[in-house]
């Protein structure tokens, strides 16, 4: 009896450390696929100042445009903007500091988006891009690379997977949601193309950058939360 118990909770350490493993490696890939991105997107907009690319998808979303369509991509855009993710941070916040009661995730929303913010201000001004001549409907405010509303849609809803991932014990509801948002974040860049506020490069720098930063942020703050936990408990690295 205590030899079985012990063999299963080996097979279950093992195939945890399997688990983290697979996650380690599809982190660590996505990363650097997405470092790639942006350098080659760099690359190709200010050192070859390549603009062909974005001018070819601009010439055939044109031929797509309709008041059916502009209405729609105007709703998906909504949701990649300050208007919504502003509320909608701060909505998290409560959620997790007052009805989960959970200090570290109430903690994560708020560094994440801030940083992700500021780092898109640092980036559009480094770069200082200026956005297409002719928007589709209004003109868009302020500098071009990278897309602010794809950056930080990747890294709200970005978060918010990895959240839903830490939290919904139902790995089909997991998968569902996970698969929802990334489309969502996907639909929020392509509605910026087709209003013609950002080019191809800028949306894919911005969903480049947001991921890399979502990674990096996320990585740092499990590392002080699990600091700030050994402080309190010398024992909770061994727990861990």
């Amino acid at each position: 009896m205590i030899r079985s118990g012990i063999k299963k909770k080996i097979k279950k350490a093992g195939a945890a450390a399997a688990l983290l493993s697979v996650e380690m490696v599809i982190i660590i890939s996505l990363f650097f696929v997405s470092l790639y991105a942006f350098i080659y997107m760099v690359r190709r907009v200010f050192y070859l100042q390549n603009n062909s690319f974005d001018q070819s998808i601009f010439d055939y979303l044109g031929n797509h445009v309709s008041d059916f369509n502009n209405q729609l991509m105007v709703f998906f855009s909504y949701f990649g903007g300050h208007y919504f993710l502003i509320p909608a941070n701060l909505s998290l916040i409560v959620y997790f500091l007052f009805v989960r009661k959970h200090k570290w995730f109430s903690i994560k929303v708020p560094a994440i988006a801030l940083s992700s913010l500021a780092l898109m201000f640092l980036l559009k001004h480094f770069f200082g891009r200026a956005r297409p001549l002719i928007p589709l409907l209004t003109e868009a405010r302020g500098l071009s690379f990278p897309s602010g509303h794809a950056l930080n849609s990747v890294t709200f809803y970005g978060l918010l997977i990895y959240l839903i991932w830490k939290t919904v014990p139902n790995p089909y509801l997991k998968w569902t949601l996970a698969i929802f948002l990334i489309a969502f974040i996907l639909v929020i860049g392509f509605s910026r193309i087709y209003l013609r506020v950002h080019y191809t490069s800028d949306v894919l720098a911005g969903f480049s950058m947001g991921l890399i930063w979502l990674v990096l942020s996320l990585i740092l703050l499990k590392r002080i939360e699990i600091y700030s936990s050994r402080e309190l408990d010398p024992t909770v690295e061994g727990k861990k």
